[in-house]
């Protein structure tokens, strides 16, 4: 089963911002340069780089269940993780820093093997609990007492 990345307005404010502030210092660098200073062309290419991942991570960020894994995508970060490695879900909190595959505040920190962990933000946090839940049962899962 596929679950999109719920899409909140912090991360489209950062995304989209630092986006567009790289593509507006790209083509100030490209007009004042022009095609005659190689540094600057390859600059600017650069620059453009960065904000297109930037956009294409956004954009395309899934995760899907399948009987043996949890396979996750953001952008051109791909990985899987084995249900059976999966030891808890925490509910509703946001962890800010670490592996984080995500595009929204309070989605779910999903603890696999012995001290590893990847932050998730489906677009419902409980129909993707509940479908996890039904191909392993034994995981534990936390709700966060803020939310």
């Amino acid at each position: 089963m596929k679950f999109q990345s719920r899409k909140d307005i912090v991360f489209q404010i950062i995304t989209f911002g630092f986006a567009m502030i790289f593509i507006g210092v790209a083509i100030v660098i490209f007009v004042e340069s022009g095609l005659e200073d190689r540094s600057s062309f390859l600059s600017s290419l650069l620059i453009l780089s960065v904000a297109g991942l930037l956009l294409w991570m956004y954009l395309d960020t899934t995760y899907e269940l399948t009987p043996i894994e949890l396979k996750y995508k953001c952008g051109p970060i791909r990985g899987a993780i084995p249900i059976e490695d999966i030891l808890e879900i925490i509910k509703g909190k946001t962890l800010w820093s670490g592996f984080k595959p995500a595009t929204a505040r309070n989605g779910l920190i999903i603890k696999y093997r012995k001290y590893n962990e990847i932050y998730i933000s489906p677009k419902t946090n409980d129909t993707f609990v509940r479908n996890i839940l039904e191909l392993n049962s034994s995981i534990k899962v936390t709700a966060n007492s803020n939310s």
